[in-house]
């Protein structure tokens, strides 16, 4: 068996920082401290930080009142910041600056009377924060028939953004549609889909015609992960999305004389070298590392934490 092992994938800046953010707040308060929703959709991530004593919560009003806060890495609406406030907690923003820049984009259009179509999944809490910014101006659509469903006057101020974890090409169909049906509709100089989102998914589609089976590591609720089994899916493949090396199942390699392993930007190396020390052991398998893009993305930590880290310094 040869296994093909794509290049870039795993963390991303974005998970990187908010991983960052908790480990320095763990530092600095210990681990008594609160995470509004999973810091990144990872399961193994989620479970390393709950062993440690960090509390996940869906609820602002589960935070004791003047504890420390943590918002994840998919962001929150001003509705979950005021809740906070009232509560007076202390507050760490660990939102993704790629999201934060979706944020900012949906208040800018609704302050300019625009009717925003955000593009994206219901439910997904990059969603749900985005929405929360201008809820009277944003209207969420899934799919080019969601677009067929709009009604909207001619001529009507219109812009679209995007979730920034969607696959390129199920984002371009929507697109598609939405400038056939409204061809004065704007959108940001810049695209909202991620770097390190585009760059997983042209590595998969790049390597992915040569192999037999795609083994992507990330958790369910990973929309990226998921657009990663999706493509490999879509062009007739065996793809499986797994958490780690235990959901292996040593059927799903029958006949594979090549294999493809990436990991979504939410899932770390670990579980990727899990996964190849059980394809060596099992199969014999020769890994061979495939570099499609290089990226050289950081983010630094969020100036309220670098000013707590200072103040602990004094």
């Amino acid at each position: 068996m040869r296994v093909l092992l794509a290049s870039p994938r795993g963390f991303c800046a974005g998970v990187n920082m908010a991983i960052e953010c908790l480990e320095e707040c763990i530092r600095i308060f210990g681990t008594n401290i609160y995470v509004y929703h999973e810091i990144v959709h990872n399961k193994y991530v989620v479970d390393r930080f709950s062993s440690q004593g960090v509390k996940f919560v869906n609820e602002v009003d589960e935070v004791p009142e003047g504890a420390v806060l943590l918002y994840s890495a998919h962001g929150v609406s001003p509705v979950v910041r005021q809740a906070a406030r009232a509560r007076k907690l202390r507050t760490v923003d660990a939102t993704c600056p790629l999201v934060t820049k979706v944020h900012l984009e949906a208040i800018k259009y609704a302050e300019e009377g625009y009717n925003i179509l955000l593009i994206g999944h219901e439910g997904h809490d990059e969603v749900i924060g985005t929405m929360g910014e201008a809820p009277e101006s944003i209207t969420l659509v899934e799919s080019p028939e969601d677009v067929d469903r709009l009604e909207f006057a001619p001529g009507a101020k219109l812009a679209y953004l995007t979730q920034t974890t969607l696959s390129v090409e199920e984002a371009s169909a929507v697109i598609t549609r939405l400038e056939q049906r409204f061809p004065q509709i704007e959108h940001p100089p810049k695209e909202d889909i991620c770097y390190a989102t585009t760059n997983r998914q042209f590595a998969v589609r790049s390597l992915i015609p040569d192999c037999d089976v795609l083994l992507v590591l990330g958790s369910q609720n990973s929309s990226n992960s998921r657009r990663l089994m999706e493509i490999g899916q879509s062009l007739g493949k065996s793809a499986h999305l797994i958490d780690g090396r235990h959901e292996l199942r040593p059927e799903w390699f029958d006949g594979a004389e090549r294999v493809l392993v990436t990991a979504g930007a939410s899932a770390p190396q670990v579980v990727v070298e899990e996964c190849l020390d059980y394809l060596r052991e099992t199969f014999g398998a020769d890994v061979v590392e495939e570099v499609t893009r290089e990226e050289h993305v950081n983010f630094p930590l969020p100036r309220e934490l670098r000013q707590m880290a200072r103040v602990q310094l004094q």
